[in-house]
């Protein structure tokens, strides 16, 4: 049973299916989350930032992973996906946002990153919409990009035609039962579910035996993986102590289109031929094109609970930033302003692996990296749900890494004072 049908829910559910596994997705409309309001970046080098080292390293091993990925979920499911390996172009507009990203190639260089130093001059052979004041960039050449409605769209029909079952309701409580003397040891996704021998879990609560829908109606399930995102935290039924902490964060985005089919100088409509992501004044802002010319421009980062409200000053400041990048962009039709909600953690990094409920599985709190991180957490959460064995790409990832923290209101996830004081506004590199 996998409740959530973003990116991640659907990449499990359709790994699972392939490996013989019987698969319920449930979703009321999958893929209209904050996959639907997700850039599609696939930029581990570009968002290493410091005491995220275990994140970069999983980002890195999922971005290996995606060409194959991609290609094999194209030919499933007979649909695109949008998937671009054209690198990302990280750029400084003035000299001290030329000093902060000297910090962050010094420390990419400690991570073991590949990039490329470029002038300002390389900078706009790269680019050559890019303004004549940018001062200089990195190059980091096997980024990539899609498109995430496309690629959901395409998990879900793979899901299905590898045998998955959609479900198109909302999950209102996790069930649970008993633990019987004769499954108290077993492990795997067996009789006791899978994570009833896992560290962390805890047989005296029970296990995770499905799931009950808004509809009153229930669907029993040996294990249950919880992949709702950020609304993880406030499903009915878990035990206290076994909500993981997972709290909303805004984060807004635009849409540009244009109608031409060629721009002067030769490129694709979208102005741009790869990711390009800039700080602007000590702001952060990107933009990501598609073939079907396209730009994204993202993301602002706000603390605000669950609240997706689009405003005027957030689509000002990313419009602001973008321009002083790519003038050009002033020519682009604005085509569409969505606000989505990032499933954050208390260190930002995911929740992989068995819960301290036996049975239940999180694949929650990947907060920016959702679509980056789809391939390996799907291989890796698929083959526990086989095997019953946690994946050593885990280690950092654990549910148990947090003190224990009880159920909370869908509405009201908790806000932690780490994430506070980031600013309840500030721009953001965000997925």
């Amino acid at each position: 049973m996998i409740v959530g049908g973003g990116v991640i829910g659907l990449s499990i559910a359709w790994r699972a299916a392939q490996q013989g596994m019987r698969v319920v997705i449930a979703d009321p409309a999958p893929g209209q989350g904050a996959t639907h309001a997700a850039a599609g970046m696939l930029t581990p080098i570009a968002e290493a930032a410091y005491a995220e080292r275990e994140i970069f390293a999983l980002g890195q091993q999922s971005l290996l992973r995606y060409p194959a990925f991609a290609a094999e979920l194209e030919q499933a499911a007979g649909l695109p996906t949008g998937f671009r390996q054209a690198g990302t172009l990280q750029v400084a507009y003035d000299s001290d946002d030329l000093a902060v990203l000297e910090e962050l190639r010094a420390l990419q260089d400690s991570f073991g990153a590949a990039t490329c130093q470029l002038t300002a001059r390389e900078c706009r052979e790269a680019e050559p919409m890019l303004d004549p004041s940018i001062r200089g960039g990195l190059l980091a050449s096997d980024d990539g990009s899609l498109d995430p409605r496309l690629l959901a769209t395409a998990l879900l029909r793979a899901a299905t035609t590898a045998g998955a079952w959609h479900v198109p309701q909302q999950v209102a409580e996790i069930l649970t039962e008993p633990v019987t003397s004769a499954e108290v040891g077993a492990s795997g996704p067996g009789a006791a579910g899978a994570g009833t021998n896992a560290a962390g879990a805890d047989p005296g609560l029970g296990r995770a035996s499905g799931v009950r829908f808004a509809d009153g109606s229930e669907l029993a399930a040996p294990a249950v993986v919880l992949a709702a995102g950020w609304e993880s935290a406030g499903f009915a039924g878990l035990p206290a102590g076994c909500a993981p902490p997972v709290r909303p964060v805004k984060g807004q985005i635009l849409r540009l289109r244009s109608t031409a089919t060629m721009t002067a100088a030769g490129l694709p409509p979208g102005l741009l031929r790869r990711t390009v992501r800039g700080i602007v004044r000590g702001s952060s802002v990107y933009l990501v094109p598609r073939e079907s010319g396209e730009l994204v421009v993202g993301a602002t980062q706000e603390e605000l609970g669950a609240d997706a409200t689009v405003t005027a000053g957030g689509v000002w400041g990313l419009l602001r930033d973008a321009r002083a990048l790519v003038p050009g962009i002033t020519e682009l039709a604005l085509a569409e302003v969505v606000a989505g909600l990032r499933p954050g953690t208390p260190d930002n990094a995911p929740l992989l692996g068995p819960a301290a409920l036996p049975g239940l599985v999180l694949a929650t709190g990947h907060f920016r990296a959702g679509v980056l991180l789809a391939p390996v957490t799907a291989d890796t959460i698929s083959r526990y749900l086989v095997t019953g064995q946690s994946d050593p790409l885990w280690a950092a990832f654990r549910p148990d890494r947090f003190p224990s923290a009880g159920a909370r209101p869908r509405q009201r996830a908790a806000t932690t004072q780490q994430a506070a004081t980031q600013g309840a506004a500030t721009q953001g590199a965000a997925r």
